[in-house]
């Protein structure tokens, strides 16, 4: 998980005033990674979960979790409930993590609970629309992230919040991830200062707003 980065990105988010950051942690694709390598990555997230979230708790941090969590193990699914349990009511800043988590899956997981709302007749086909999709999704009390960085000199997204990154401006970097620090997260910072955010308008009605 490169835990003193996540410690380090933490700590100057919250300095900041970024009100909610999220790190994507497990992806739905790394299960196929080889059964060791997920097993070592397990036994250290829960290993980091436990040794953080005190710190986090004392420092206002709200941690949150999303994906199929269910397909986690047992010790860590009570670990990540006793974790936002502890943390809920903090109001600093909300750290989500996506564990086991894909934007396909996010996707899909909403368009099966509009459709079970239709099929009880709570919704018609008529009434659905973004905002109905958007509050199916797993951040749906959540603003839409401003800024993505990728690290890792990779210029993808990797499956990571497809509807929520509609309008999210996208900075990559070369840096790995257990390398990206302090100075790296005021580039990107710096980066996302240039930009112009129209949301579809041009730039002089972007401007007049």
């Amino acid at each position: 998980m490169g835990v003193r980065s996540v410690r380090q990105i933490v700590e100057n988010c919250a300095k900041r005033g970024v009100e909610v950051l999220t790190l994507f942690a497990f992806s739905s694709e790394n299960w196929k990674r080889p059964k060791e390598e997920v097993s070592m990555l397990m036994s250290r997230f829960l290993e980091a979960l436990d040794n953080e979230v005190e710190k986090l708790h004392e420092n206002g941090i709200r941690l949150r979790f999303i994906g199929a969590l269910e397909q986690l193990s047992e010790p860590l699914r009570l670990q990540m409930r006793a974790a936002s349990e502890l943390t809920a009511n903090n109001r600093r800043m909300t750290l989500v993590v996506a564990v086991a988590y894909g934007g396909r899956w996010d996707l899909c997981q909403a368009t099966k609970s509009i459709v079970s709302r239709c099929a009880a007749g709570e919704l018609t086909v008529d009434e659905i629309d973004d905002a109905t999709i958007a509050r199916h999704l797993a951040l749906a009390d959540l603003p839409d992230p401003d800024l993505l960085i990728r690290t890792g000199g990779e210029q993808r997204i990797s499956n990571f919040l497809l509807w929520n990154l509609a309008y999210t401006e996208l900075y990559f970097c070369d840096v790995l991830w257990p390398d990206f620090g302090e100075a790296e997260l005021a580039a990107a910072i710096e980066h996302y200062g240039r930009r112009q955010r129209r949301f579809g308008l041009t730039p002089s009605q972007a401007e007049a707003r």
